[in-house]
């Protein structure tokens, strides 16, 4: 479950810990960022910073903070947080091979645009297995 910590990812999360609980299953949280090819740091979400190696750091610890503020709403569920460095379909997509998983779980924010490479668009697209794409917007 790719989560970026907005208002929208915790209708997708929402959903996504119930199918787990239900199922019995570890739900693991995913959060993206990357690094601008100029000198300010892109977050996904969160902080920006101008040094490369520690806007990389201060970003990959912006996106474990989310990610634990985001577990710590969920009851009755075993998470696992990853918090990975890319663009957010890329990483989640990875992850999801990594751990032979069987669903991914996103929500719908940019499907309404024609643009290619939005998240849930990539995601359904590149996923080796099945996606849920959760009405977000």
């Amino acid at each position: 479950m790719g989560t970026d910590g907005s208002e929208t990812a915790a209708k997708a999360v929402a959903v996504a810990a119930d199918l787990a609980r239900r199922c019995g299953a570890t739900l693991h949280l995913v959060q993206a960022y990357q690094q601008s090819a100029g000198a300010m740091a892109v977050p996904i979400a969160g902080v920006a910073a101008s040094d490369s190696g520690m806007g990389n750091a201060l970003l990959a610890q912006e996106a474990e903070d989310t990610l634990a503020e985001t577990a710590q709403t969920l009851d009755g569920v075993t998470i696992e947080q990853h918090a990975g460095r890319g663009a957010p379909a890329d990483v989640i997509v990875s992850l999801a091979e990594q751990l032979q998983a069987d669903l991914i779980v996103v929500g719908s924010k940019g499907m309404h645009r024609r643009i290619l490479g939005s998240v849930p668009n990539s995601v359904a697209h590149s996923a080796g297995c099945a996606v849920l794409i959760v009405k977000t917007t």
